[in-house]
């Protein structure tokens, strides 16, 4: 696992090797996704969200492209602690880590973001939450983007706010952008 572009660029990570509950998402998978973003989102503008946030290299590859307000959830302790220790490794101590239950955070939280990735467990049974409790709480700001990662078997093309997908094989970026127009 690496980071693969911006001013970290480059740079491997080397996560626990067992992760019970994470599955990082793939460089190819990754670049994918981030040629998207930089053709779309002006990175040094964002306050970004990442969801089960596992090892934290979607958040290390925001930073690395100009992001400074990134906070990350997860609360496995494992990868609490890994993903603590690589921002600090990596002179990312602007980083906000939040160890708790993602929809305890996702009812609790009263901040807005203009991005929000959300990289869930394939198997968690309440994925197709996610996106209705972001636009309910409103934590999107107008024209904010939400990023959820999963398998081709869900489809969320029917969902408010939804706008287009990409697939990389196993993994499916569904992309959904916050309207109030």
């Amino acid at each position: 696992m690496r980071i693969i572009s911006g001013s970290l660029g480059g740079r491997k990570l080397n996560p626990p090797a067992k992760m019970p509950h994470t599955r990082p998402t793939t460089d190819i998978a990754k670049e994918g996704l981030f040629n998207i973003l930089q053709n779309n989102l002006d990175f040094e503008e964002l306050k970004t969200l990442d969801l089960f946030g596992g090892t934290g290299s979607i958040s290390y590859e925001l930073a690395s492209r100009g992001v400074s307000d990134l906070t990350i959830v997860e609360k496995d302790n494992q990868m609490f602690e890994f993903i603590r220790k690589t921002s600090s490794a990596l002179g990312l101590n602007d980083i906000k880590v939040v160890k708790t239950d993602v929809f305890r955070f996702l009812d609790q939280c009263a901040e807005k973001f203009n991005f929000i990735f959300a990289g869930p467990p394939y198997a968690l049974s309440e994925i197709d939450e996610i996106p209705r409790l972001i636009f309910e709480n409103r934590l999107l700001e107008n024209k904010g983007w939400l990023v959820l990662e999963h398998t081709p078997r869900n489809d969320y093309k029917l969902y408010p706010y939804y706008k287009t997908e990409r697939n990389y094989g196993t993994t499916v970026f569904s992309i959904f952008i916050e309207d109030r127009d």
